[in-house]
């Protein structure tokens, strides 16, 4: 395994040989650097390394943006490229359920894969909030096909909106905690091996 370094005052972690003069994060010397080992383990690092969620949640951010932006467009600046802002309001309605459901995917995997479990306080939050975003653009799929309905669009988008940043705020503060050490076992797999060893050590 490569040797890895870490940044003391901003726990930035790089390759010891990649170090130049100055942490790349922080700007500060490299003598603030130490020593680092990871504490997970490595099918577990790979994993995280792939970094699924955050691309694709940024996918599903881009359209919880983009949605009410267009919908004032279309409705409040009708002279501004109307049929091009339409096509592409259609195209969000369509697309987004899909990249919610993405993301809802690779975050149930990247809860599991840093804390072993779903059922922290704060993943349970998490997962509620991305199922009422999810809920909230199939409702915007159906309703934001009628014109006469462009309020109640206007208002579901805002909603996705609010939920979407407030996710965002969650997720910042979750994505450099990692569970130390391994996937949890399958059930009788320590007891196996609790058994083995007074038996290696009698033999």
């Amino acid at each position: 395994m490569k040797e890895l370094v870490r940044c003391r005052p901003c726990g930035y972690v790089m390759e010891a040989g990649k170090l130049g003069d100055v942490c790349p994060a922080c700007g500060l010397p490299r003598k603030v650097f130490e020593p680092y080992r990871e504490r997970v383990s490595l099918n577990r690092l790979m994993l995280l390394n792939l970094d699924l969620h955050p691309i694709v949640i940024h996918l599903s951010q881009s359209f919880v943006i983009a949605i009410p932006v267009l919908v004032i467009l279309k409705h409040f600046f009708g002279g501004f490229q109307t049929e091009v802002v339409h096509n592409v309001l259609i195209f969000s309605f369509f697309l987004f359920p899909f990249t919610l459901i993405g993301a809802i995917i690779t975050g149930i995997i990247d809860g599991l894969t840093r804390f072993k479990t779903l059922k922290t306080p704060l993943l349970r939050v998490k997962i509620i909030f991305s199922i009422i975003i999810l809920v909230l653009s199939i409702a915007m799929f159906f309703v934001g096909k009628n014109d006469d309905l462009y309020w109640l669009t206007l208002i579901l988008s805002i909603l996705s909106l609010a939920a979407g940043v407030q996710l965002g705020l969650w997720g910042k503060k979750l994505i450099n905690v990692i569970l130390p050490g391994t996937y949890p076992q399958k059930k009788g797999t320590k007891d196996k091996k609790a058994e083995e060893e007074p038996k290696a050590e009698t033999a």
